[in-house]
């Protein structure tokens, strides 16, 4: 199996009512079967908030530009398997992490959700019942570390 290479820019997005908004991928995407973090690659010459906006804008419609985004300081790496939409192949993604936090100054139920690319499923999340969820290691790691779970 080939193996890519892909620096990923994700971000968790709290609203003001104490939710978060995670999700999992489509059938055949990375952690498919996983609570995930919308975000997705960075393309050459992008700066990671730039990514980070453009993919949330992507995945779930939402757009962040004028919310609070701050870089979360937690390098992380991680490895998935993947069905290229343009070919069909199978492949072994190695991927380095750069998360952020966003901050909404409105409550979930005013953010609307709109699955456009490889979310197939998102949900804005009582923080209190996140750690009821099974996460890709990578998310899990990032809500380890700002103690949501």
């Amino acid at each position: 199996m080939r193996t890519i290479q892909r620096d990923i820019a994700g971000a968790l997005l709290f609203s003001n009512d104490g939710r978060v908004l995670i999700g999992k991928n489509v059938k055949g995407g990375v952690y498919e079967d996983l609570w995930v973090v919308p975000g997705g690659g960075i393309d050459e010459g992008e700066t990671k908030e730039d990514a980070v906006k453009r993919e949330i804008l992507e995945e779930v419609g939402i757009d962040i530009s004028d919310a609070v985004i701050e870089p979360v300081d937690l390098p992380q790496t991680g490895t998935a398997e993947k069905t290229l939409r343009d070919t069909g192949e199978r492949v072994l993604v190695a991927m380095t992490f750069y998360n952020f936090t966003v901050k909404f100054d409105k409550p979930a139920q005013e953010i609307p959700i709109i699955l456009e690319d490889d979310f197939g499923h998102a949900e804005w999340v009582a923080i209190e019942k996140l750690s009821e969820l099974s996460y890709s290691p990578s998310v899990k790691n990032l809500l380890k570390s700002l103690e949501l779970i």
